[in-house]
């Protein structure tokens, strides 16, 4: 006995030990966690160091991590969300779904599948790999643009389909021979009949439940119920002959406008990531090597056909919707692979009957080789579109070159969330202005709430002419980039050097280079917010309000002085002021005297004052 469960301690440390260092090592390639934990999988698995022989049985337990997953999905669905973004969810998420199903369930009939065999295996490529698509959006800082927006909305219609094609691949399986025809009907009573209960519960008895425990204030007695909840509502759903993700994901919307949200949603992720990384392990191990192996060539084949064929789709439907032909084509390249919800829906379809076993892990096969290809395909395809020049899609959009020439009062270049703030006060004293910017689909966004902005590159002189910066009464600049910023300053100064430029400032260095190519003034983009979320910091601490007042001119001050100094090359006079005697109304304690050194020193690390001496405080014991 004691042998046995040594083996199962030892089996439990070897998967662990497989995900924590295949994980970590395939996203340092750039493929993603998935594919680490599928290649962990396949390592311990029956067709690699043969740890595991039963696949199955995890995968099974593995199961309630994508049971999790729906759920915590069915949490960010509010009702109220998906009515603010219906027009790109139900509207160009369901117009890219419906196609690729279209196409890729035709293809699949072409190459000698049944009708139902044939959806089933094309809607697994449908379903995007949420985690890859997610990952490569937030790892580029794309996921809140407008472009990374429409993504991610495509990816929530996606990840709601798979609660109806799971009802649906439940209504096309093959009814057992010993089962009458009057009994489906029963069967179909009764999915429904959960289906309402689960609704009613969710309405009037989680909420009342969760009160009166957060009044207990036991954290684990909240997880728990946490647990029982997505647990209960599965299990429910089985009982009634649905899926238990279902069940989850429906337990999910029910609570997704309740105020404990946010805690059921802390509380079930340890358990979702965890279990889902082993549902990932699992397919892994359930992956028939020989099979690929024997057959590769035509598999291959059918990976890179589908592949192709639903990047196809996706980037008509974005032509169609009028995304220019460079966010068309990564899109297509970034929604190509096949997704985690194949596994979840090939599986159930093999347990219906609907699919043989052999078929399930051919389609699992081609998924899982479908997502290793979509790294590589998206980085030959970014590759390719650096090399070429990349026009912007205008439609719709006015551009400065064909405009008439404009004469306004005052040039804002970047309108984005800086120049947007910054254009506020001159519009309410009704000065005219002119805005331009190279982001398309901020121009577009700009243009619904009644914005002119047109397109121009700030950076090239014959684009600033065109603009109206020679007549101007002042240019302010406004873009996030460093680089363009000084090289606008430069332009306009060298150019038109009685034009007033005002501009914006990544940070104390690149103010100093901006006043060394003439700028007139410059804002640090955190310096003054800063500034004023420390001196309501003393208020709060009952600082009178004068006193405060004080304290921040004198600091703004002696940072002017400072910056006039770094300006001129005197950075020992500099040093000197920084280290100089602080402004104080009383006599500082010592316990004042150890902060404001520590104010020194760390104001001197923020100014890049390296040669500084270091800080020794008196020892408190």
């Amino acid at each position: 006995m004691a042998i046995e469960q040594g083996s199962d301690l030892l089996k439990t440390v070897v998967l662990l030990g497989a995900g924590v260092l295949a994980v970590p090592l395939f996203k340092r390639l750039g493929l993603g966690s998935v594919l680490g934990y599928l290649a962990a999988g396949l390592a311990v698995g029956p067709f690699g160091l043969a740890v595991f022989s039963e696949s199955q049985t995890i995968l099974h337990v593995a199961e309630l991590g994508v049971v999790m997953f729906l759920f915590v999905i069915g949490l960010d669905t509010q009702p109220s969300r998906l009515w603010k973004l219906r027009r790109q969810i139900f509207g160009l998420g369901l117009m890219q779904v419906l196609t690729c199903a279209t196409l890729l369930t035709t293809l699949g009939h072409l190459l000698g599948l049944s009708w139902p065999v044939a959806f089933v295996a094309a809607m697994g490529f449908v379903l995007s790999s949420t985690a890859i698509v997610m990952q490569v959006l937030d790892e580029r800082g794309e996921s809140s643009s407008p472009a990374g927006q429409r993504i991610v909305s495509i990816l929530l219609m996606e990840d709601l389909s798979i609660v109806p094609l799971l009802a649906i691949v439940a209504f096309l399986a093959p009814a057992p021979a010993d089962q009458e025809p009057v009994s489906r009907w029963v069967t179909m009573g009764v999915a429904l009949s959960a289906i309402l209960g689960l609704v009613a519960v969710s309405r009037w008895l989680l909420n009342p439940l969760f009160s009166l425990l957060s009044k207990v204030r036991a954290r684990e007695v909240m997880t728990a119920a946490a647990l029982l909840v997505v647990l209960g509502a599965a299990l429910a759903m089985q009982w009634g002959g649905l899926s238990m993700a279902l069940g989850a994901f429906a337990a999910g919307v029910m609570l997704s406008e309740s105020t404990f949200r946010h805690q059921l949603e802390a509380d079930i992720e340890p358990f979702r990531g965890l279990l889902l990384g082993l549902f990932f392990i699992g397919v892994g191990m359930s992956l028939d090597l020989p099979l690929v192996l024997q057959g590769w060539p035509k598999l291959l084949a059918g990976v890179v056909g589908y592949m192709l064929l639903k990047g196809l789709g996706v980037y008509t439907v974005a032509r169609l919707t009028r995304c220019n032909r460079r966010d068309s084509v990564l899109r297509a390249a970034m929604m190509a692979e096949g997704g985690e919800f194949a596994f979840v829906l090939y599986a159930t379809a093999a347990h219906a009957g609907l699919i043989e076993a052999e078929m399930n892990a051919v389609l699992n096969a081609a998924v899982i080789l479908s997502m290793a290809l979509s790294p590589l395909l998206l980085a030959g395809v970014r590759r390719a579109l650096a090399a070429l020049p990349a026009p912007p899609d205008l439609s719709g959009i006015q551009s400065v070159d064909a405009a008439a020439e404009l004469a306004p009062s005052v040039l804002v270049i970047g309108f984005g969330r800086f120049g947007q703030i910054a254009s506020q006060n001159l519009l309410a004293r009704r000065i005219e202005i002119a805005i331009i910017d190279r982001d398309t689909d901020m121009i577009r966004a700009a243009a619904q709430f009644g914005f002119n902005v047109y397109y121009g590159d700030g950076t090239r002189l014959d684009v600033l002419q065109a603009s109206g910066a020679g007549t101007a009464r002042a240019v302010l600049v406004c873009v996030d980039d460093k680089a363009a910023t000084t090289r606008i300053v430069e332009l306009i100064k060298q150019s038109f050097p009685l034009t007033p430029v005002l501009a914006r400032a990544f940070d104390r260095q690149h103010a100093i280079e901006l006043l060394r190519h003439g700028v007139d003034y410059q804002m640090r983009e955190t310096f003054e917010s800063a500034m004023a979320f420390s001196l309501e910091a003393l208020r709060q601490l009952g600082v009178e309000a004068s006193e405060a007042a004080a304290v921040g001119e004198d600091i703004r001050r002696r940072d002017s002085e400072r910056l006039e100094m770094q300006l001129n090359g005197d950075a020992k006079a500099a040093l000197a002021l920084l280290h100089g005697n602080r402004w104080a109304p009383t006599p500082l304690t010592t316990p004042q005297r150890e902060g404001q050194a520590l104010n020194t020193a760390a104001e001197a690390l923020i100014h890049g004052d390296t040669k500084a001496e270091p800080v020794s405080t008196p020892s408190r014991n």
